[in-house]
């Protein structure tokens, strides 16, 4: 029987067979624009699975031909059971209108917050809040995206957030990373003809041994990074990266200590320890308990952190420490709940700028210049502590554009940091060096 999907956005739903348009539903009122997110939504086995198709370039490029088609019936629905179907899976991806509040990223923020202290002054584009312009006293402008500000050179901030390429020339250039290989989406690697797919990256983990990492090759905040031990894991995280990016990283995991280093102009701004989410026991609450606690100290603290307590990475956790969410930890007892320290997931920092030794700092500010780079987080795994001489340590990853929000967040000498950090930026754009 062949395989029928519906992909919904606001305006659309393609019927696909066999990863060919057949039939396109449009709602009469708009025309298709936006072709870059698909959302698969399950409602009854005989129409639609969850497995997610990414669109490749044919599906795109016949989009044209559909434009002006008008509200058509498919599978044997009329127009309202259609629109009732339609309607049942927008209340799916979104249960409830939460109230709009301002989602301007913390740079943007920051930026209107400190440009008057030399002058400056930040217009942010009102619909999205995500992008804007600086302009300066001299009548210069610069422009600034998401958490990316006109600082580093376009070639190294692409290089920088392709994490396979990143890793070639940092290990050509001596410096020791993270040992693990690409794969490709199965569509992707019909497309370039290579045979580096899903089932290469098993065979690829099976050869270096599990535990492995995966990863996906583009993503930031730590999203889809997983820690799998066996085969139904590693199939599971790696068809979600897929969900997400066409490349995906099969790494050795690496032990010790994860410091992230920010870099800018040839100076250490800022340096801080993560830790995974977790949560520390009292005796008496459980730990989904806890876990509900530590949500309410993040909103009182003003950290916009959601801890996703669906997420199959904490279940699988818990369950492979022999606990689960109604274990009740011992008083003073830490279970850790993630493997990935990343901020965004509800892990914790520790500052530690000033206690950084110096060679480290010199092999971030070192590496930093290297990679093309003005501005840069150096993600490092170190064998046993920063503070003291390198012995054994890990290049995770560089990050062009380190997103600061989470860290801000954590406290409020974090975030007079940041602002520190900013200002600098600001007078650096400022100069044009």
């Amino acid at each position: 029987m062949v395989k029928k999907y519906y992909f919904y956005t606001s305006i659309l739903a393609y019927l696909v067979t066999k990863n060919k348009v057949k039939l396109v539903l449009i709602s009469p009122s708009h025309l298709c624009h936006h072709f870059s997110q698909f959302i698969p939504i399950r409602y009854k086995k005989s129409y639609l699975e969850r497995t997610v198709i990414r669109q490749s370039s044919h599906i795109l490029s016949q989009k044209q031909e559909f434009k002006s088609l008008p509200a058509t019936i498919i599978c044997g629905m009329n127009e309202q059971d259609f629109e009732t179907k339609q309607k049942k899976a927008e209340r799916r991806i979104n249960p409830m209108k939460k109230k709009k509040r301002n989602t301007t990223p913390l740079v943007g923020t920051l930026l209107q917050e400190i440009a008057p202290l030399i002058g400056a002054k930040v217009l942010m584009e009102p619909t999205w809040g995500i992008v804007g312009q600086i302009v300066y006293k001299s009548g210069r402008k610069r422009y600034i995206r998401y958490n990316t500000v006109d600082l580093n050179p376009v070639g190294a901030s692409d290089i920088a957030k392709d994490k396979d390429w990143a890793n070639f020339f940092m290990k050509k250039m001596g410096y020791p990373t993270v040992p693990g290989e690409a794969f490709y989406a199965d569509w992707w690697c019909k497309a370039i003809g290579s045979e580096r797919n899903l089932s290469a990256a098993y065979q690829y983990a099976k050869k270096i041994g599990f535990p492995v990492v995966v990863k996906p090759n583009s993503g930031s905040q730590g999203t889809g990074v997983a820690f799998v031990h066996n085969r139904r894991e590693f199939y599971e995280a790696m068809r979600y990266i897929f969900t997400r990016d066409k490349i995906a990283l099969v790494q050795r995991p690496i032990a010790g200590k994860d410091y992230r280093l920010v870099i800018l102009d040839g100076e250490l701004i800022s340096a801080y320890e993560r830790q995974p989410l977790s949560v520390t026991g009292d005796g008496r609450l459980s730990i989904r308990a806890l876990l509900r606690k530590k949500q309410e100290n993040f909103i009182a603290s003003s950290r916009d952190t959601k801890i996703k307590v669906r997420d199959p990475r904490i279940a699988g956790k818990l369950a492979r420490q022999g606990l689960a969410f109604s274990s009740v930890p011992k008083l003073g007892e830490v279970v850790y709940l993630l493997d990935n320290a990343n901020l965004s997931t509800g892990g914790d920092s520790v500052d530690v700028t000033g206690a950084v030794h110096p060679e480290f700092k010199k092999i971030a500010i070192r590496l930093t210049a290297d990679m093309g780079l003005r501005m840069c987080g150096v993600d490092l795994m170190v064998k046993s502590d920063i503070t003291k001489a390198p012995g054994r340590y890990t290049v995770i990853e560089i990050n062009a554009a380190p997103g600061l929000d989470h860290y801000a967040a954590s406290g409020k000498k974090q975030e007079e940091i940041v602002k520190r950090l900013y200002l600098k930026v600001l007078k650096s754009l400022e100069k044009g060096l």
